[in-house]
């Protein structure tokens, strides 16, 4: 007779279901981990390359084997603050996290508002 759990549920079936469980929680821990890592290592790249401070993380995203990371940087302090210049750069590292090459893609004063496009 096998063996059954407190609701009467073959122990079996309850193992194989809490496993894939486990399994998919590992998945998405690695997934996790791997943009924790970019997103650590996207601003120190940035800083090394332009000498600036990097601000904040906007956007990251996966194409292909290929990590884009959008990051602001801070072009020149000004006061009030709200007129401080900052640029977003776009970082592309591979899936190993390896820098392949970065661009400018946008300006904007601190306290002018940004307004995303919605994704579809």
């Amino acid at each position: 007779m096998e063996r059954e759990d407190h609701r009467g549920a073959p122990l079996r079936k309850r193992w194989k279901h809490l496993h894939s469980i486990g399994e998919s929680n590992v998945a998405k821990n690695i997934k996790d981990t791997n943009i924790k890592e970019i997103c650590q290592k996207a601003p120190v790249l940035i800083e090394s390359i332009l000498n600036k401070k990097a601000e904040s993380i906007t956007g990251v995203t996966k194409e292909g084997e290929e990590w884009k990371v959008l990051v602001e940087v801070l072009e020149r302090k000004a006061v009030p603050d709200t007129q401080d210049i900052l640029n977003t750069y776009e970082l592309k590292l591979t899936s190993n996290l390896e820098f392949t090459g970065y661009r400018r893609v946008g300006m904007r004063h601190r306290g002018d508002m940004v307004v995303e496009e919605e994704a579809l």
